[in-house]
Parts: structure tokens; C-alpha cells; sequence
């Protein structure tokens, strides 16, 4: 059973990879086009640079004043929380299916 809830763990963090990969684009092309400044605060490249997703993670997206913007981003955020949390604890639960 406890394998089975790892599994599901895993599909679930999936499920947010998924997610991610439709609305933090999106809202990078919404930045690009609205907001070029914030964009060059980003650098070039920002959908998997590691300072952009603590950028999202931490929530300083919430500094842009657009709804449009926030819109998108808020679910890019949730999703990449949901894939933190799902690997890890899918990862917890596999490693103690295994152990006897």
C-alpha cells in the first residue's frame, strides 16, 4: 500500500509538471510583452533558471501590478509547490516501502 501512495505521489507530481508547463510560458510571454522590465530582471532563458522559480516560488511575482500577469502565474506557483511536495514525498514513502 505504501508503494501504491508513492506511485500516486509521483503521478501527482506529473499532474504539476504538466501544469507548469502550460502557465509559466504563458506567463513569461505575458512578461515579455507587458512588462519588459521585470523580463530583464529574469535574464534570457528564465523558464528553468533557478533564480526565476525561486522568483515564483517565494512569490515576488505578486510586485507586478497586473492581473493578467498574476493570473498565470499564480497557478505556475501552485504547481511547482505541488511538484516539490509530491516528489518528496513520494520519495519518503518509497524509501520506506523498501526498507523491511
Amino acid at each position: 500500500m505504501i508503494l501504491f501512495l508513492a506511485l500516486t505521489f509521483f503521478a501527482l507530481a506529473i499532474a504539476g509538471g504538466c501544469a507548469f508547463a502550460i502557465f509559466w510560458p504563458l506567463a513569461l510571454v505575458h512578461l515579455r510583452d507587458r512588462h519588459p522590465q521585470v523580463k530583464a530582471k529574469l535574464g534570457g532563458g528564465a523558464f528553468l533558471k533557478p533564480s526565476a522559480l525561486w522568483w515564483l516560488l517565494v512569490g515576488e511575482y505578486r510586485e507586478v501590478r497586473d492581473t493578467s500577469f498574476t493570473g498565470l502565474a499564480t497557478p505556475a506557483r501552485v504547481s511547482l509547490a505541488v511538484i516539490r511536495i509530491a516528489v518528496l514525498a513520494g520519495g519518503v514513502l518509497y524509501l520506506w516501502g523498501i526498507t523491511p
